[in-house]
């Protein structure tokens, strides 16, 4: 596996809404893979490659944002208020570090509350960065910051921020590598779409999937387990296999791509769990109701500590992923 490119990816700055720097790293990745790469109007990155011919139009889609902070107002203080970008837990946030677009590393913390004991709201969340006063404060209203969590590889586990959905735009590149690297052929013409504005509803997907109009999408994301202490019920766990949605808050995979990617899996001898996700959805919810409708489906990485800096993944459940995508693309 390589690590030196998921470290690249897991740790480019690129909340929802300014993915210019992570889309610059995925374009230089992909430029040699594919026939055409081109820049939506909404920023997301699609690069085409080529079938042999005789297939379909396959649209593969992760998203290249992640969830991050934004500015809102500066205490007198020097202390810096803030909002979320996509689904941030305030539990998750107390005493962990953001850093801001300028380089600006801040900690979160938490203010005096009359009743301690219940769990903080957004509001009563801080950055302190450090400022002095609001006239030092080298933050202001309206920045964007990403949480810090650097990649840990433990034993056969990958810990990072950001593995949602950067592990799946790892996962889409090395796609794109196998099959130019192996030479496998395809009939299909593959579009390779690294979607912006995904954690904040999906917006970069939907408008890309207008664009290509394909007969098929997938995407490619993160999913919840259910193998931690007093977790909900849910038949997917860490190192049993990449996950083939069946149902999530969000969206019903369609028959026809979900039993797609069942055979694939089978004929490559792939280990695999089928994901039922009771809230959360991913970019095939917005991409099958583009045009006419798209039958669309997901591959999902289990994941543990979705949206917290520290986001865990199994390195074969990533292995496995890839090859049942190439897999599923040769039939």
């Amino acid at each position: 596996m390589n690590l030196d490119l998921l470290e690249k990816l897991t740790q480019t700055f690129g909340p929802s809404g300014y993915e210019d720097a992570i889309r610059d790293i995925i374009h230089a990745e992909v430029a040699p893979l594919v026939d055409e790469v081109r820049i939506d109007p909404l920023g997301s990155l699609v690069a085409y490659r080529r079938g042999t011919g005789g297939g379909q139009k396959i649209a593969l889609a992760a998203h290249m944002d992640e969830i991050g902070v934004m500015a809102t107002y500066v205490e007198e203080q020097g202390y810096v208020r803030f909002t979320s970008i996509g689904g941030v837990r305030p539990l998750n946030c107390v005493g962990n570090r953001v850093c801001f677009a300028n380089g600006v590393v801040g900690v979160v913390s938490v203010e005096r509350r009359d009743d301690a004991n219940s769990l903080p709201a957004l509001q009563h969340l801080y950055i302190d960065v450090g400022a002095t006063g609001r006239e030092d404060c080298p933050v202001a209203v309206g920045d964007p910051g990403q949480f810090i969590g650097p990649l840990v590889r433990q034993g056969k586990r990958l810990v990072s921020k950001t593995m949602d959905d950067r592990v799946g735009c790892y996962v889409l590149i090395e796609v794109l590598r196998q099959l130019t690297a192996t030479a496998v052929e395809t009939p299909h013409d593959v579009y390779a779409i690294f979607s912006t504005q995904e954690e904040i509803g999906l917006m970069g997907a939907r408008t890309s999937a207008f664009r290509v109009d394909p007969d098929m999408a997938i995407s490619i994301d993160v999913t919840g387990t259910g193998d931690t202490p007093k977790a909900l019920p849910m038949a997917v766990e860490l190192g049993k296999g990449p996950a083939i949605k069946v149902k999530d808050g969000g969206m019903i995979a369609h028959p026809l791509v979900r039993d797609r990617l069942v055979a694939a899996a089978k004929e490559a001898g792939l280990p695999y769990q089928m994901e039922i996700l009771l809230g959360g959805s991913t970019d095939a919810a917005a991409m099958q109701l583009v045009r006419a409708g798209v039958p669309s489906g997901c591959v999902s990485i289990p994941c543990r500590f979705v949206h917290s800096p520290s986001e865990m993944v199994d390195e074969a459940d990533v292995e496995n992923a890839i090859t049942l995508l190439v897999t599923a693309l040769r039939a």
